[in-house]
C-alpha cells in the first residue's frame, strides 16, 4: 500500500462515458479514490450503493468520489445505470492505477490463490498528497467511515 504523506500517483483512465479523466484535474479538491474488485458483485455493489447514498454529503464538502476497477467501460456503464451511481467510475483494464496504488495483490479464496484488487480507499488532499489510507475496507461501511473522517469525528 502507498503511505500517507506521499504524492498520489497521477493517472489518466477512461470513465463510463469513454472520456479521459486524470487525477491531476482535481487538484484543489479533496478526492476519495476507491479501488474495488468487480462491477455487479455483492460486495462491490454494496460499496458503490453506499457511496451513491452518501454522494450529496460528499458534494456538500466539495469532495470528488472516484471508483476504479479493471472492468471495461461498457461494464461500468451497465453498473452505473443499474444502480444509479452518480460518481466517477474509471476503467483500468491495463492495471495502470491499480498497480501504481499497490492494490493488485495475491488473494486466497476457498484455498485457491489468484491475483486481484484488494478493496482499498485513499483520501487525497487538495494538493494531490495522500492524506489517509484505508486498506481492506468493508464495503457497507466504507463511505460512512470516510464521511466521519472528513467531519473530524475519527482519528487518522
Amino acid at each position: 500500500m502507498l503511505e500517507k504523506g506521499i504524492k498520489a500517483p497521477d493517472f489518466t483512465l477512461l470513465d463510463k462515458n469513454g472520456e479521459q479523466v486524470s487525477l491531476s484535474q482535481f487538484l484543489g479538491k479533496k478526492v476519495v479514490l476507491y479501488f474495488y474488485p468487480r462491477d455487479n458483485t455483492p460486495g462491490c455493489t454494496k460499496q458503490a450503493c453506499a457511496f451513491a447514498q452518501s454522494y450529496d454529503a460528499f458534494r456538500e464538502r466539495d469532495v470528488v468520489v472516484i471508483g476504479i476497477s479493471k472492468d471495461s467501460v461498457t461494464s461500468h456503464v451497465k453498473f452505473a445505470e443499474k444502480h444509479q451511481l452518480p460518481f466517477i467510475l474509471l476503467s483500468d483494464p491495463e492495471l495502470e492505477a491499480i498497480q501504481a496504488y499497490d492494490v493488485w495483490k495475491e488473494k486466497k479464496l476457498y484455498g485457491k490463490v489468484s491475483m486481484g484488487v484488494v478493496r482499498t480507499t485513499y483520501v487525497i488532499d487538495e494538493q494531490g498528497v495522500i492524506e489517509k489510507v484505508m486498506p481492506k475496507v468493508k464495503p457497507d461501511t466504507n463511505a460512512a467511515e470516510i464521511l466521519a473522517y472528513l467531519a473530524g469525528e475519527t482519528e487518522d
